[in-house]
């Protein structure tokens, strides 16, 4: 065989397969972010782009390709693992940062480079929506070892997930004015956006939920996986044939797949599943990345050194604009912002986009730039960025005792998992009742000894107790939210009375976490720590609020039911202990959720009372009375 009949396109897919995974092996052993050991690797095939061998194959790659078979799985999967809970807590910040944050965006960096590079405005513009869009894979990787609060890592997430759709979406409205040779009417794009968008996501939806049907009523693994993928697929497909976002409909059957369908599987099959599109993203990423290479010309990438500067204060000016300007809607620390905006790195998105890009003007310095800045921000920020979430004192490593949480947590249930798949197999006939017999106690006398492990660290460890506790807490809430639809469904509850029930729950569910730590937490401290004892009388009515209130801010309350009441209302007695600096934050609290009241109870028994002005008295209620005592020792178990 000679040397030329091996470079076919096959045989090229596959040598780019293989060095990709060169490259992961590579990453993995030397701690290098695998995007960054990609766009390495893909610039260090640049040069090689020239040779006759890869010129002869006449590569070309078009939209089709690359959208069409590269996108999906690099969307779907980010979506498939987005908790709905944790999107719908942090909704208006990222909702905010993927659609008015990509439109500012693409002005600001289109502005910009088109006065600065002499690159026309249509073409500016598309240059800012092709790297509108972030892919902080690099810096994901980064946050789960390094335990950065877990808000944080869903708003990077859930921002670059949906601002992928809104980009691409923006894009193909812009290149299509580009192509034809139109004018910028931005109410006519914005309309355009809007249906695009909204039945792109309409679809994805109900396509997400008809395969979540029928994945409950499936058991085959293979099966469910098949389903997924062509839950992915087909949802990009049949959006683009009705002439929507495909895009957007991948997010949105992600999301509804990765909650309602994936809650649907066997644990067996989750594994299946994930690991399924695990791989399809890495093979999306590894492609992108590498084929990028054949495409730069080195020489053209160095003639355009000045545009890519230019390129580069304009991407770090728009996200400066849209970190700083939009995240306001709900209160976000400033560490946590100038993390975001270092954080906003570009990658297999912006790359697919400069794939799929057809031949018009400027294209070769609109290739240079975008690559640039992909170098640039996997190189630069991306490496730096552990720095950064050091200075910031943002998380603080995982204990030790964390570690091993996880780890025993992990064993226990893939455990679980095992002896469930075997106890299913041998009621099915698949597994002999001998065999089955046989290993049973074995794995059984397993899980005992797993989970007393577990109950003994727990015990140990308060911040994982409390996590624990939190988790329970919101399975719970969603075991009720499901009870809730299920007699919605059999007619047992009217449809108002669901809304209802449904929004108390989801308002539970969308509160931070409910302040296990301090409740669990058993520590002394000395009298210079708690120096007094609130003792607080307040109605009934209120000591929930109250209670609730003071322990979310840390500060844990003994009640007790009180025998003394005043104007039937009854009475609950909390018991708060502050020191210093909490005294001022607590009498705030039981000021703010104890209130006043006005009664009107029935005056004493006398001759008047058959007159009616006279029978009820107004008698204002007050809202709490303290009592302080000062503290000499306190312990708290």
């Amino acid at each position: 065989m000679h040397f030329e009949e091996f470079f076919t396109v096959e045989g090229l897919v596959v040598l780019l397969l293989f060095i990709a995974t060169v490259v992961g092996i590579l990453s993995q052993r030397s701690r290098v972010p695998y995007p960054v050991g990609l766009v390495l690797a893909g610039l260090l095939l640049a040069p090689f782009e020239q040779l006759p061998v890869i010129e002869n194959l006449h590569i070309s790659f078009g939209p089709e390709l690359i959208l069409g078979l590269l996108v999906p799985p690099l969307v779907f999967e980010a979506a498939f693992h987005l908790k709905l809970d944790d999107l719908k807590r942090n909704f208006k910040t990222i909702a905010i940062l993927a659609i008015p944050g990509v439109a500012l965006t693409t002005l600001i960096v289109g502005g910009l480079v088109s006065a600065t590079t002499g690159l026309s405005l249509p073409a500016a513009m598309l240059f800012g929506t092709m790297v509108a869009a972030t892919d902080p894979v690099a810096v994901m990787l980064l946050f789960r070892t390094m335990g950065v609060p877990k808000r944080l890592r869903v708003l990077l997430e859930g921002e670059s997930l949906f601002n992928d759709g809104t980009a691409i979406v923006i894009f193909n409205i812009v290149l299509a004015i580009v192509l034809e040779g139109g004018m910028f009417d931005w109410s006519n794009i914005l309309t355009e956006f809007s249906i695009v968008g909204e039945v792109g996501i309409l679809i994805g939806v109900m396509l997400g939920l008809l395969v979540s049907l029928l994945i409950s009523r499936i058991t085959l693994p293979v099966i469910e996986a098949t389903l997924t993928t062509v839950l992915a697929y087909g949802a990009y497909s049949l959006a683009e044939l009705i002439g929507v976002s495909g895009v957007l409909a991948v997010v949105a059957a992600g999301v509804v797949g990765g909650n309602i369908g994936r809650s649907r599987m066997a644990p067996t099959t989750d594994i299946v599943v994930s690991n399924l599109w695990e791989f399809a993203a890495f093979i999306a990423n590894s492609f992108v990345f590498l084929a990028i290479g054949l495409e730069v010309e080195l020489l053209n990438f160095s003639a355009h050194l000045q545009a890519i500067f230019w390129a580069l204060i304009a991407i770090l000016a728009a996200r400066l604009v849209v970190v700083f300007g939009l995240t306001w809607v709900e209160p976000t620390p400033g560490s946590w912002r100038r993390v975001m905006f270092w954080g906003g790195l570009r990658g297999a998105i912006s790359l697919a986009l400069l794939l799929s890009l057809p031949q018009i003007e400027g294209r070769a310095q609109i290739q240079s730039m975008t690559f640039g800045v992909v170098l640039f921000t996997l190189l630069v920020q991306g490496v730096t960025m552990r720095r950064l979430v050091e200075r910031e004192k943002l998380p603080k490593q995982r204990t030790q005792q964390e570690e091993e949480y996880e780890r025993r947590h992990a064993r226990l249930v893939a455990a679980r998992a095992a002896y469930d798949h075997l106890d299913k197999s041998n009621k099915q006939g698949q597994l002999s009742e001998y065999t089955w017999s046989t290993i049973a106690p074995i794995l059984r006398q397993n899980l005992m000894a797993m989970t007393n492990s577990l109950v003994r660290l727990v015990t140990l460890a308060p911040e994982v107790q409390a996590e624990e506790l939190d988790t329970a807490w919101r399975e719970k809430l969603r075991a009720e939210r499901a009870a809730y639809t299920s007699l919605l469904a059999d007619g047992v509850i009217t449809e108002d009375t669901f809304i209802q029930l449904v929004a108390d729950v989801d308002s539970r569910l969308s509160r931070p976490q409910t302040g296990w730590t301090d409740l669990i937490s058993p520590r002394t401290t000395s009298s210079s720590d708690k120096i007094q004892l609130i003792i607080a009388i307040v109605q009934e009515k209120d000591a929930e609020n109250a209670e609730e209130a003071l322990n979310s801010l840390g500060l844990p309350t003994n009640r007790m039911e009180s025998k003394g009441e005043y104007l039937n209302i009854q009475n609950v007695t909390l018991m708060i202990s502050v020191s210093e600096k909490q005294l001022e934050m607590a009498l705030r609290v039981l000021e703010t959720t104890c209130v006043h009241r006005v009664e009107y109870p029935r005056a004493q028994a006398t001759f008047l009372n058959f007159l009616p002005w006279l029978a009820r008295t107004q008698v204002t209620v007050g809202g709490a009375t303290l009592f302080f005592l000062d503290i000499e020792h306190y312990e708290d178990f």
